[in-house]
């Protein structure tokens, strides 16, 4: 009976010729887009993890604390709500890291007189004081510090890269959106073409006592078939273009994102975009199944 049914969707594909074939492109453009989207936006996400993990607040002291004072203060800033970890800056520490930063022209530092630059904590926010609204109280309670001269730092820019990954990702559920909507309506279209043409053929079949659902599923079984064509396409279209393009971009987003290559989709991404694309073919068959409902 499988076969039987497999047979006749076939059949019926065929039978839609360029109408099929449009519906099977229309659901490759929705689902390519969808799915470059979600590449774009999964990695935008990948940035934002990884800035939100290296930022750092810096309270610059007012003076250099003594040996003896250092414990006592890192336990105290320790304890402050939204801290994950904190390390002290001697002046001399901070000087050497001048040093290093200027290279061949470190000698400069060597003519001051003294050294200018102050003590400071390295403060690493935990993941209620990455968000913009935790690092401003953080920075509020550092601020309170009695030994705090100075507080630096935030994470504002690391937020307007997440509302850039929410935007891409918007974007795509857009595009995406419209060209199924699309691809469903053509499906349903191709699948009414169908009906017209076995309408005879399937009285007949109705006259002898066939069920009906022997009658209709071939076209459900038809939308479905291209629903899950356009689908294996979009991913050999995501696949093609990964390939082709990642390795040209990966420089420029390694400076720009910090992110050392473009990953692509999980196999659970893709699944989801297979399932999708069959859903799409059997929700256009089924639509035009129940046009012609008697």
């Amino acid at each position: 009976m499988l076969g039987f049914l497999i047979g006749e969707a076939l059949r019926d594909l065929r039978r839609a010729g360029r109408v099929a074939v449009s519906a099977i492109v229309l659901i490759t453009l929705s689902l390519a887009a969808l799915g470059g989207f979600w590449l774009l936006s999964s990695n935008l996400k990948r940035a934002v993890t990884n800035w939100r993990e290296r930022v750092r607040i810096i309270v610059y002291l007012k003076r250099e604390p003594a040996p003896s004072e250092e414990g006592a203060l890192l336990e105290r800033v320790q304890r402050v709500p939204g801290v994950a970890g904190v390390a002290y800056i001697s002046k001399a520490d901070a000087l050497k890291s001048l040093k290093q930063v200027l290279g061949k022209d470190a000698s400069v530092v060597a003519q001051l007189p003294t050294n200018p630059l102050p003590a400071s904590l390295e403060v690493t926010p935990a993941a209620e004081g990455a968000t913009p609204e935790g690092a401003r109280a953080l920075l509020a309670r550092l601020q309170t510090l009695p030994e705090a001269d100075e507080v630096a730092g935030g994470v504002g820019w690391v937020e307007r890269l997440s509302q850039w990954q929410r935007l891409v990702t918007t974007i795509g559920l857009g595009v995406g959106a419209v060209l199924a909507v699309a691809a469903i309506l053509t499906v349903t279209t191709a699948t009414t073409i169908i009906l017209h043409a076995r309408r005879d053929e399937m009285e007949i079949m109705r006259l002898v006592g066939a069920p009906e659902a022997t009658i209709r599923l071939p076209l459900l079984l038809q939308g479905m078939l291209q629903g899950l064509l356009g689908a294996l396409l979009a991913l050999g279209a995501l696949v093609l273009a990964h390939e082709l393009v990642a390795p040209r971009l990966e420089p420029l987003v390694n400076i720009t994102l910090g992110l050392s290559h473009l990953r692509f989709l999980p196999p659970t991404s893709l699944a989801a975009l297979l399932i999708a694309g069959t859903v799409f073919g059997a929700l256009g068959g089924w639509l035009a199944r129940g046009s012609r409902e008697p």
